[in-house]
């Protein structure tokens, strides 16, 4: 036990000499912006300076609000109604006997679908697919490109979940007559599709594009399509679609508001009588359906006229819109509060050197108007403080300076201390 102790002891010691208390970290004394009322006094053309302050704060409020607004509004999806054109292009290619060494070249033919959003801030182009683009539009739009930079538009693929092209199943048998494709996380957006076959014959093909709508949007039960006039939406217009026609028959039950009194036309499409507004949601999932795809029936024809041949399809959709993107550039902008911190912390200096300024001057007024008074108030009050500073060396060579409450606390406390420091020691010894 004595080599333990004497252990704990030169651990104990080696602990004070090293241990080191790290000094709190000074934080910055926060100076109002606000000038006193004797400077206002003093200098009558500060009132410009709080009549700034007091616009300052009306103009952070508004743009807070602003910011607050402009948040809110991101959360909903903002779209913005815009058109995509679809070319389909067909080209038959004629085939021929070969003669001595030439091959001979079986007939076949090509199609492809592509695709662009007709912008409407843009001037209107001509119904060409985009593979022929001339040299003077070429030029065109590299001047415009220089001139204003636009972000890369979307690729094609992007706006659909799927493609299926089916073929003449008498043509092509029923194993080689349908050519999909799929989204897939690992899938690389394309301008476009392209098909190529062997044949001489004209071909009926059937193209089915199933849109990527985000939010997803839904086909809607006959019976509830025909009561809330929707045919394709998303969940929440749905809803609140629904939710309108109770408010205007005034279907919700007055003593339980939780409750909805069904009419007839409700009652026969949830098969319920009543029902809580809260299961609405879980009662749509058998009336929602996958949206229908786009359908386009197209003929390859192997005439002469028409064996090359484009034909254009106009498509109503819903994109993002580009006022997204500039509010939430706006959100993240840091720029402007940089400056705004600059010339806060600026004005925060011009602050604190004018009452500094003013703090002397009263002082140097003081003196000039009574020196006498004012140096016999200013030595009592340095005297004073040099008394506070140092305390009261008399009293405290007395017994019963010490003979206090807060001695005895101070003596418990300190030897808890001691305790407990020498418990965590002896518990680290001991493993």
């Amino acid at each position: 036990p004595r080599r333990l102790s004497s252990a704990m002891r030169g651990r104990r010691n080696r602990m004070m000499r090293t241990s080191v208390v790290a000094p709190p970290p000074v934080q910055p004394r926060i100076i109002s912006r606000d000038l006193s009322h004797r400077i206002r006094e003093l200098v009558p053309e500060s009132k410009m300076y709080a009549d700034l302050l007091t616009f300052e704060k009306k103009l952070d409020y508004n743009i807070m609000r602003k910011r607050l607004d402009i948040q809110e509004a991101l959360k909903r999806p903002v779209k913005r109604r815009c058109k995509l054109r679809i070319f389909i292009t067909h080209r038959f290619y004629v085939g021929h006997v070969g003669v001595g060494p030439e091959k001979s070249i079986e007939p076949s033919w090509e199609l492809k679908v592509e695709g662009r959003v007709l912008d409407d801030s843009k001037p209107p182009e001509g119904t060409a697919a985009p593979t022929g683009t001339t040299g003077t539009a070429a030029a065109a739009t590299t001047a415009t490109a220089e001139t204003k930079p636009t972000p890369p538009p979307r690729k094609f693929s992007s706006f659909f979940k799927n493609l299926v092209i089916e073929l003449d199943k008498d043509m092509y048998g029923p194993d080689n007559h349908l050519v999909e494709w799929h989204r897939t996380s690992q899938v690389e957006e394309t301008d476009g599709f392209q098909l190529r076959r062997k044949g001489d014959k004209p071909v009926k093909c059937t193209i089915f594009l199933m849109l990527d709508n985000q939010p997803p949007q839904y086909k809607l039960d006959v019976r509830l399509a025909r009561l809330l006039g929707i045919h394709t939406q998303t969940r929440p217009v749905i809803i609140n679609a629904l939710w309108t026609y109770i408010k205007t028959r005034k279907l919700q039950d007055p003593n339980e508001r939780e409750f909805i009194n069904c009419d007839a036309c409700l009652t026969q499409i949830f098969e319920v009588p009543r029902m809580k507004f809260s299961e609405i949601p879980q009662r749509l999932q058998g009336l929602l359906m996958p949206a229908d795809p786009i359908v386009i029936s197209h003929l390859i024809s192997n005439d002469a006229v028409e064996r090359a041949k484009t034909s254009c399809y106009d498509l109503e959709i819903d994109v993002d819109d580009t006022l997204k993107q500039q509010m939430n550039a706006f959100l993240l902008s840091t720029a402007s509060q940089q400056e705004i911190l600059s010339l806060d912390s600026k004005i925060q200096e011009t602050i604190q050197t004018i009452n500094t300024l003013k703090t002397r001057r009263e002082f140097f007024k003081k003196f000039s108007d009574d020196p006498h008074d004012f140096i016999h108030r200013w030595l009592l009050s340095q005297n004073k403080s040099t008394r506070e500073v140092s305390g009261n060396r008399e009293e405290e060579r007395k017994a019963t300076f010490y003979d206090k409450p807060w001695t005895r606390e101070a003596v418990y406390r300190y030897f808890y201390g001691k305790v407990e420091q020498m418990r965590a020691e002896l518990a680290q010894a001991l493993g």
